[in-house]
């Protein structure tokens, strides 16, 4: 283990708690604020490596990402889930700095208790995400509470939409990040929201419907839209704001087609937001395999057969290739 070069000694007058840890992140230091927030004296962990209050709690994506960015020189920062020496919980936000000095590498940790934190509060990454999917979940039901079967279909949306988003970010290698693809399945139970606002007879008329019938039927992308706006306006808040804005791409696009034939708008090809391009697929394939008033429920068979037949027409090509793969990978 090093010892700690004397140029490092001011950091440990930070009010904020301080770690220093030498290049194989051994603890060279700790300051008054650390020893106060975790329980544990100097004494107690010098030596010992910097995870020992490192908790199953923090999501191994953060630990994948920090180490990532300290083998690359970077600079980090976070949000860890830690155990004081009592055993009990705290949340910190925390910088890590790499420091070269005299030779050596060095890493500086600083920490703040998000607890104590003055205003506001703390939701771990986790909470925030289960709060916005069972909130938006209760506002899509609320708004279509008519149909008995609606919640059944509205969480298969959801789930299918979730699986197929991260297969084909994996599959195309996109780069979306765990944050955007939780987004796209949570919004994803929004999407006919709008239909509260049809009228009964027209929404659930066996048999085909009249033309002006039709018509009123695709107001719901322009009806959801107004409701996702008069939520927006109240809310306020960022906590759903970013969901509820691509709610509302995926409200008014879900029925636009590759081809330029859909509504409202005739959008084709890549002008059709790709959060509206994947629920529309899982959607389709939802509606045709379930018992509908006005149709009979399709095999599986025979809707992965025209989930095909309308690749390049109806559906994304791309997308079309990669539902079938997952749907076959998962039957294996």
């Amino acid at each position: 283990m090093s010892s700690l070069n004397d140029q490092l000694v001011p950091y440990l007058k930070l009010a904020d708690a301080v770690i220093i840890t030498d290049k194989e992140h051994l603890i060279l230091a700790v300051n008054p604020a650390y020893e106060k927030i975790t329980g544990y004296s100097s004494a107690d962990i010098i030596g010992k490596k910097a995870g020992i209050l490192r908790t199953s709690d923090t999501p191994k994506k953060t630990h994948a990402q920090m180490k990532l960015a300290l083998r690359q020189g970077l600079p980090w920062s976070g949000v860890f889930t830690n155990r004081r020496r009592d055993s009990s919980v705290w949340h910190s936000s925390i910088t890590i700095t790499p420091l070269p000095v005299g030779g050596e590498l060095y890493y500086i940790g600083v920490f703040r208790e998000l607890e104590k934190l003055k205003r506001g509060f703390y939701l771990p990454e986790e909470r925030i995400g289960s709060i916005q999917s069972s909130m938006l979940k209760v506002l899509a039901i609320s708004c279509e509470i008519r149909d008995p079967g609606i919640e059944q279909h509205l969480v298969r949306v959801r789930d299918l939409t979730e699986r197929l988003t991260r297969f084909h970010n994996e599959r195309l290698q996109l780069g979306w990040s765990e944050e955007l693809i939780n987004r796209v399945s949570h919004s994803s139970i929004l999407h006919d929201i709008g239909k509260s606002g049809i009228p009964e007879g027209i929404l659930y008329k066996p048999g085909p419907l009249a033309y002006y019938e039709r018509q009123i039927v695709e107001m719901h992308t322009q009806i959801g839209v107004d409701i996702i706006d008069k939520i927006y306006a109240e809310l306020n808040d960022d906590l759903f704001n970013q969901e509820l804005a691509m709610g509302k791409n995926i409200i008014l696009y879900h029925h636009e087609k590759w081809d330029g034939t859909g509504y409202p708008q005739k959008l084709f090809g890549e002008s059709i937001p790709i959060e509206a391009r994947i629920v529309s697929v899982v959607d389709v394939f939802d509606a045709l395999t379930s018992t509908r008033p006005y149709k009979e429920k399709w095999s599986e068979q025979r809707a992965f057969a025209y989930i095909s037949e309308q690749r390049g027409r109806h559906f994304d090509p791309d997308l079309v290739d990669s539902f079938l793969a997952l749907i076959h990978n998962e039957s294996v």
